[in-house]
Order: C-alpha cells, then sequence, then structure tokens
C-alpha cells in the first residue's frame, strides 16, 4: 500500500508534517481544528481500530483507541473536543448510534444518530426514529424540527437556519430560528431553485421480517386494475438511501412511472439509518443478501398490489445500483427480466481498497468472498437483456469493469448492449447527455417489457 504524508499548512504557506504510525493506521479518517485542542483519527487498514488523537506541534497524542468489528462506521462532524475538552464520538451501542461523551451515550435510545450539528452548550444533532425522514435533535430538548421529512440544520450559538423537505414537496425551505424555540420562525428564506414540473405521487411501505422500507411509484393516471411492467430502481450500497420523505428524490422516478411502468424501489440491508445490525449484515456478501431482499420486498409488494406485473421485472442503477442491476440478471433472470446497469462496479477486487476491504476483508485472506461477489465469473448466467452504460472517464469506477464484464459476456456467448459515453464521469453532470440517457433507457425498456 502507497503512504502519503500529511501536513498542517499556516497562514504563510509553510508546511509542516504531521506524524503517528502509518504502518498500523494507513487510512486518515477526520481532522478537527474545533474545540480545545485540534484532533486527528486514524484507522487501521482492516478499518477495525480506530485511533483518535490530539495534534500538539504536529504530533499526534492518543486520546482513546476504539476496537469496532466488522468496521468502524464514520459520521460527519465527529470525533472532535467540544470548548470544554470533552471527547465527542458516535458510537454502535446496544444496535443503536449514539451520540457520546467522553464514551459516555448522551443521545437518546430511540435515534439513530447520523451526524453531529453543533457542540455549544447543547449538543446538536440530526438522526432518525423512522429511516425515511431526519430530524435536528439537541441532548435537552429532544427532536427540534417539524415532526415529518428529511431536516438539516445550521447552528451558530442560539441561532438555527433549519432545511426542511418532505414527501409532498419538491423544493426545499430554509428558516431562521432560536434554537432553545424552535417553534417560533425568525425568517423564512425564498427558494428560489427552478422545481420540476413533475410532482412525485409516492407511497412508502414496510415489507418482511426485515422492515424493508420501499417506495411504490404509479404514473399519475393510473386505473386500479390495470397491471403494468415494473422496473425496480434500487441503489442498494452502504452509505445511501432511496426511500426517504423527500419529493425531489423521485422526479426522474415519477417520469419514468408516467411512461407506462410501476416503479419500486426498496433499501435492503446494508442502507443506513436503521442502525449497526442493519448496516454490518453485508459483512462478507454484497450480493446475496443485497439482491435478496430485493427480491422479498418485491414479491411481497406484488402480493399486496396485483397491478404490478411480476411477469415484466426490469430494473436499472448506477454505480452500487449498476452493479446490483446487472447482478439481478446475471443470477436471477427468472425473477427480473431487462437491466440497464450504469457505471457498475464488476469486481470488487478492482474497486477502491477503502471500500471493498471494509465490506469484504482482505483480498488474500478472502478470495472466496470476492469471487462470490464478482460478476465477472457468472457470465454463464445472463438470461435477460442487459444495457451496460460507462463514462469513459469515469474515476471512480472506471471504465475497465465494463470491459472486463462485456469481454466475460462475449467469451461466455451471451449478447449484451454497452453504451460508452465519451468526455463523461461518474455521475453524467452534463444537461443534454442525462436527459438523453433517461429516453435510452425508456426505449429500452419499452422494447424488453411492453414490446413493439
Amino acid at each position: 500500500m502507497q503512504m502519503f504524508a500529511s501536513y498542517s499548512v499556516d497562514l504563510d504557506g509553510g508546511q509542516s508534517e504531521i506524524t503517528w504510525d502509518r504502518n498500523l493506521f494507513p487510512y486518515l479518517v477526520t481532522v478537527s481544528p474545533a474545540g480545545t485542542t485540534p484532533t486527528l483519527s486514524v484507522l487501521s487498514r482492516d478499518q477495525t481500530i480506530h485511533q483518535i488523537n490530539t495534534i500538539n506541534d504536529n504530533v499526534c497524542t492518543e486520546i482513546v483507541t476504539r476496537v469496532e468489528q466488522p468496521w468502524h462506521t464514520v459520521f460527519p462532524g465527529v470525533p472532535r473536543l467540544n470548548d470544554s475538552g470533552s471527547l465527542l464520538e458516535i458510537r454502535p451501542l446496544d444496535n443503536v448510534f449514539r451520540l457520546c461523551l467522553d464514551g459516555e451515550p448522551v443521545s437518546s435510545p430511540e435515534v439513530q444518530v447520523n451526524g453531529l450539528i453543533d457542540c455549544g452548550t447543547d449538543l446538536a444533532y440530526t438522526g432518525s426514529i423512522d429511516p425515511t425522514s431526519q430530524f435536528v435533535f439537541t441532548v435537552d430538548q429532544g427532536n427540534i424540527s417539524p415532526e415529518s421529512g428529511v431536516h438539516s440544520a445550521a447552528i451558530d450559538q442560539n441561532l438555527m437556519v433549519l432545511a426542511s423537505t418532505s414527501l409532498e414537496n419538491t423544493d426545499t425551505q430554509y428558516t431562521l430560528r432560536h434554537v432553545e424555540q424552535p417553534d417560533r420562525v425568525l425568517h423564512e428564506f425564498g427558494n428560489h431553485a427552478e422545481r420540476p414540473i413533475i410532482q412525485p405521487r409516492v407511497h412508502i411501505f414496510v415489507t418482511g421480517e426485515n422492515s424493508l422500507r420501499s417506495a411504490v411509484i404509479w404514473p399519475e393516471n393510473h386505473i386500479p386494475g390495470t397491471k403494468l411492467p415494473v422496473i425496480c430502481a434500487p441503489y442498494g450500497g452502504p452509505h445511501a438511501q432511496r426511500v426517504i420523505q423527500a419529493g425531489m428524490a423521485y422526479c426522474s422516478d415519477q417520469w419514468l412511472a408516467n411512461q407506462g411502468f410501476a416503479v419500486v424501489i426498496t433499501d435492503n440491508r446494508g442502507t443506513p439509518s436503521r442502525g449497526p445490525e442493519f448496516e454490518y449484515a453485508v459483512h462478507n456478501d454484497l450480493a446475496d443478501i443485497v439482491l435478496g431482499d430485493q427480491i422479498s420486498a418485491l414479491t411481497e409488494l406484488a402480493r399486496q398490489f396485483p397491478d404490478l406485473d411480476l411477469s415484466r421485472v426490469g430494473i436499472h442503477g448506477w454505480s452500487f445500483g449498476g452493479y446490483l442491476a446487472a447482478l439481478a440478471v446475471l443470477l436471477r433472470p427468472d425473477v427480473f427480466h431487462a437491466a440497464v446497469a450504469g457505471a457498475p462496479v464488476t469486481d470488487w477486487a478492482l474497486y477502491d481498497t477503502a471500500y471493498s476491504e471494509r465490506y469484504l476483508g482482505m483480498p488474500e485472506e478472502n478470495p472466496h468472498v470476492y469471487s462470490a461477489t464478482s460478476l465477472l465469473n457468472k457470465a454463464e448466467g445472463l438470461g435477460s437483456p442487459l444495457l451496460i452504460i460507462h463514462g469513459l472517464a469515469d474515476d471512480n469506477v472506471l471504465a475497465a469493469h465494463t470491459l472486463q464484464l462485456s469481454s466475460a459476456l462475449l467469451e461466455a456467448g451471451k449478447d449484451h448492449s454497452v453504451l460508452p459515453l465519451s468526455g463523461v464521469t461518474h455521475m453524467t453532470p452534463q444537461e443534454v447527455i442525462a436527459e438523453n440517457l433517461l429516453l435510452t433507457e425508456l426505449r429500452f425498456f419499452h422494447e424488453h417489457l411492453t414490446g413493439p
């Protein structure tokens, strides 16, 4: 593993190297200049040993070392010291991620904490009780944001700018409030962002023994009793949720539904805001558990809503979602009848070391795990139409992933399509290209799920 030096830089541009044991802790995780003393935290290569240090004269002094299995989860805003010199962390305790002060929990045991906002007199943090919503809490007052939706805040002393959205809205409202009187709006800021012409109509459900959250989006003109082909639109990987109480998150899904489909989105095990056990469920398995949860949720929803036609199911996604879409038609073409895989990881041994090793361990120690989660040795299983899309300038998931999968599929004699995007990076920010990609996917799904 290549080592990189770290430096502090003064206002005149002078640089001084900050030292710690890089052989034991190759990953620099966080640096915080706040509080009584700047802090720096580092991780072991297997990401189970998390050391928190103060920085004095560019020398690290250990505050505490935590050992967490199967990995340490990183949260925004922590670790850091407050103005009294106490250490703030978010730790997994009794299957809840808790905000802790000097090692002791101070947040509610009913709240899955996902970030520290402010460490003034009353500690403020974001967290979830229902995983589809996010609220702003303080230790003394509890929830200081409205009752539903997705909320975040910036706080300075006793003033707070609260950003709020909900399932019924496609915009974000910004209000100025007192932290100690959160119900009192001092000022409402205008939001001049362009609003989409589509108003998503999203219904959220809980399915299965793991209480998976799923969203179902019907066409605006859907007549109950009319069977519709289904398009699954998951992300499915760690760090990101798709099923949230924010209307803006579903605009493209509603557009796709309006073209004659029912869109189903499920957050499987491994996604955030559900606590340590739910997150850790994908340890050593980014394939079978993720795909199994998608299938079980889809099956249960179809029992509840017979208009979901399981004889015509497509799936599409990008990045991890692209991996999941390709995996679906390689392993379960009996369930998924067409797939669009955007910028898919096809072999985790080829992806970012910190990411892959966090979930799958060391390649030399767990070769069977990497083999079980790779798409390259599953090419023989392709039994449904597959379109792979990849930006050739992608510096996150390199285009080599798609090239190797395509080569494996050709070797196996499996027809498929590849759409290379010249000059496009990982997330396709170019508006015209993004629009035409949606139209390309629409034609693909119409061809394979609805007929000519």
